[in-house]
């Protein structure tokens, strides 16, 4: 979109509910990345992570504190079965009843015990990738989705590629403690505003100033909910998140990478009358080329920032380097 043509609105109340299209597509046009880092690339806003910047985020451990922002993985979890997605199944190929008894085949009394895992990799907290969601046929870099994910996978900006590159200063923006003090918690289908998120800055001080190259943490209290009262409806279920108003929030913070502790990111059900579904997602993903990441776990990091008076950190979430995988599972951490 030229710079002399009006810029979306990042009001709710000035969209039109009624045509999710069109509010999409004004937004899809207006914080377009495609080309700003070449027609090979394959990392999106990925790129505005770089050595110093790596450099400055390792300057802010001095507690070396170190909190896991992961959700649990296993059989115990969210999902339901939506589009073939099942919780993890962990299965024991060796135990140790086979070492007692002796049948491992193994010389002189030693024995062992082995295991693995049967799971969809966005079963539980994770990144979602830059072949997971297209626009209108479109993926990451305006490339053809056929052309980048096939039956053998993403083959072109595979999960592989941000295998040592999600390393860097993360800020948590804690929106359920500061819009909602009493209980911490937002409400289902609350639609978190550009002007919340900056103001959710201002709160908490200078030390979660949003800039270049940030993985940006945004917890709402969703999961403390689904930790107290049962997983219900957390995934796929109405939830609060990222209103479709803050795409350029995203884009002109320069950020380079969001995570949440929905299931979804962005406010459910989605801001429209008409059907839509995950707007935010088919902007920022093929065509900001913002890494997502859901599902994880920030209530014992919100506790330690509220209690130490910073809210900045250095995080490493990198993914599993699975090839040609379109998300990861992580176990991200903060290091304090």
């Amino acid at each position: 979109m030229s710079a002399d043509r009006p810029q979306p609105s990042e009001r709710p109340a000035d969209l039109d509910r009624q045509n999710p299209e069109s509010e999409i597509a004004a937004r899809a046009e207006a914080y377009r990345n495609w080309g700003r880092w070449g027609e090979d690339d394959v990392l999106g806003t990925l790129n505005f992570i770089d050595e110093a910047k790596r450099a400055t985020a390792a300057r802010l451990v001095s507690q070396g504190r170190v909190i896991s922002l992961s959700q649990k993985f296993d059989t115990d979890g969210p999902q339901k079965g939506w589009r073939r997605r099942i919780n993890p199944v962990h299965t024991m190929t060796d135990t140790g009843t086979d070492a007692e008894r002796g049948n491992q085949g193994f010389p002189h009394g030693i024995g062992g015990a082995d295991d693995y895992i049967t799971m969809p990799l966005q079963c539980s907290t994770q990144w979602d990738g830059l072949g997971h969601i297209f626009d209108h046929g479109n993926a990451w870099n305006g490339r053809r989705a056929g052309d980048v994910v096939t039956s053998e996978g993403d083959l072109v900006t595979g999960i592989e590629h941000a295998r040592d590159v999600i390393v860097s200063r993360g800020v948590l923006l804690d929106l359920g403690r500061h819009l909602a003090p009493e209980t911490g918690e937002l409400p289902d289908g609350y639609a978190i505003t550009a002007d919340e998120l900056d103001s959710c800055i201002a709160a908490q001080g200078a030390t979660s100033a949003v800039g270049r190259g940030d993985i940006v943490l945004v917890r709402t209290g969703r999961f403390t909910r689904a930790v107290r009262e049962g997983w219900g409806e957390y995934a796929g279920g109405p939830a609060p998140g990222l209103s479709l108003t803050t795409a350029g929030w995203l884009h002109r913070t320069e950020i380079a990478a969001i995570a949440t502790d929905t299931w979804g990111f962005e406010a459910r059900p989605n801001e429209f009358d008409a059907p839509a579904f995950q707007p935010l997602h088919q902007i920022v993903i093929p065509n900001m080329g913002l890494t997502i990441g859901e599902m994880w776990n920030l209530d014992e990091l919100g506790e330690a920032c509220a209690e130490l008076g910073r809210w900045e950190f250095l995080l490493s979430a990198p993914p599993l380097p699975i090839t040609g995988a379109v998300g990861s599972p992580i176990n991200p951490v903060a290091l304090l």
